[in-house]
């Protein structure tokens, strides 16, 4: 998804004759937001299901039964690979993600062994994963489209998983740079993870029972 450049965007500014009334503007507007990230970060509790993206609180409601599905299942997949080979820490819808300026919580994330045995029993707040998947909802559709894939990119996740259980495809997004190349987008066949050694996935798992139970034999006999 292109964006406008960081560059591009400060040339706009600084070509504008009131940069530095919009500088001053700018600079109020992130300390405010800072402060309502703060409150939220505060009051944010273990039983929520929150994020905090450009200045706003979003709680997520419930989530329909094609969607936990998704989740589950790749999130079963994904740790027990990871598991047999001490790869490292699977997070799954609960961790959050604090990158510069937004507070994410993914459906399923990985960090390698080096970044997660620096995590404490404690610890709620968590740095930019190696491997965010999303699974789509009407809510969410445009965010995980969108800001999520700018936000992930700038903060070197490497590789961005999206799922859309209606569709029964997912979208497989790759760090180029500083921005996503989409690798691969099908409802079929198998997507082979580069951030996460070893991992590959028929993508019916995601989806079909009879599918994921032949990849759960198949991840528990390896």
């Amino acid at each position: 998804m292109p964006s406008i450049s960081v560059s591009a965007a400060l040339q706009d500014i600084l070509a504008s004759p009131g940069a530095v009334r919009l500088h001053a503007q700018l600079s109020r507007e992130l300390e405010d937001e800072a402060m309502r990230r703060a409150a939220f970060l505060d009051a944010i509790t273990p039983d929520d299901k929150a994020e905090f993206i450009n200045g706003h609180v979003i709680m997520h409601s419930p989530a329909h039964a094609r969607h936990n599905q998704a989740v589950g299942n790749l999130y079963t997949l994904l740790r027990l690979h990871v598991t047999q080979l001490d790869l490292g820490l699977v997070g799954v819808e609960k961790w959050l993600v604090s990158l510069t300026r937004n507070d994410y919580e993914p459906d399923v994330c990985f960090w390698p062994r080096t970044v997660a045995d620096r995590f404490t029993p404690d610890q709620m707040r968590f740095p930019a994963p190696a491997f965010i998947a999303e699974v789509l909802s009407a809510s969410t559709r445009t965010r995980d489209l969108g800001v999520k894939l700018e936000d992930y990119a700038a903060h070197d996740v490497a590789e961005y998983w999206v799922i859309d259980p209606d569709a029964a495809t997912l979208s497989q997004y790759l760090l180029r740079g500083p921005a996503y190349e989409l690798a691969l987008r099908s409802n079929s066949g198998e997507v082979t993870s580069e951030a996460i050694d070893g991992f590959r996935l028929a993508i019916p798992a995601l989806f079909q029972d009879a599918a994921f139970q032949h990849a759960l034999n198949a991840g528990r006999s390896n």
